[in-house]
């Protein structure tokens, strides 16, 4: 097996979170835009973790390397989980992070701050095609933090919804703290954290 791991998005806040987060010194980490591939998978599925499965299957068939993808999003309790699977999509083709973040914040302007639970929510999923070496082909691992939705956008950290997802714990939003900070409590860093060990513990066995 190749020492290469392809890190399927076009996000490329995200790509750079999986580079930082998951420290794999003796495998290089490659990105779509590395690779030249701009198809975009349809992410069809009904959760997190359909659509993270359905975008390693497609990028790594593809690219033919072993694939880690993931889908994440919000989930408020008020709005009965949403925007959830559709949080990058929400309200439609071509809003931007900025036009999502006013939409959530306009469709819960009536809602109380004691009513704004909400949490992120990661589902990582690993690949490896064609591989008879490897007994489990789909490794997934999902990871949450807890937080509230703020009244308004704090903090120029970060993305997505990352401004007005609160967490009282630190007194701030996601999008004011630092991104070795944000690792450390992150829905996505505790998926990466676990998923590092698995990446790790494949690439070891197929180079045994």
């Amino acid at each position: 097996m190749d020492n290469k791991l392809l890190i399927a998005s076009h996000n490329s806040g995200k790509v750079e979170e999986f580079r930082r987060m998951l420290e794999l010194h003796n495998i290089e980490l490659l990105s779509l835009r590395d690779l030249g591939i701009t198809f975009e998978a349809v992410e069809c599925g009904k959760t997190f973790q359909e659509n993270s499965e359905i975008k390693a299957k497609v990028y790594g068939n593809l690219s033919g390397l072993v694939t880690l993808a993931d889908d994440s999003g919000l989930s408020v309790d008020s709005l009965n989980g949403d925007p959830g699977v559709r949080s990058a999509r929400y309200g439609g083709d071509g809003l931007s992070d900025e036009d999502r973040v006013q939409l959530l914040l306009k469709n819960m302007r009536e809602i109380p701050r004691s009513e704004r639970n909400a949490r992120f929510i990661a589902v990582l999923t690993l690949f490896v095609p064609n591989d008879k070496k490897a007994h489990n082909k789909l490794i997934s691992i999902a990871g949450t933090c807890d937080g509230v939705i703020a009244d308004k956008p704090v903090g120029s950290n970060g993305f997505g919804y990352d401004p007005i997802f609160y967490v009282p714990s630190l007194g701030k939003t996601t999008a004011q703290i630092s991104s070795l900070e944000k690792d450390s409590i992150s829905h996505r860093g505790k998926a990466l954290k676990k998923m590092r060990i698995e990446v790790q513990k494949l690439y070891n066995n197929n180079n045994d």
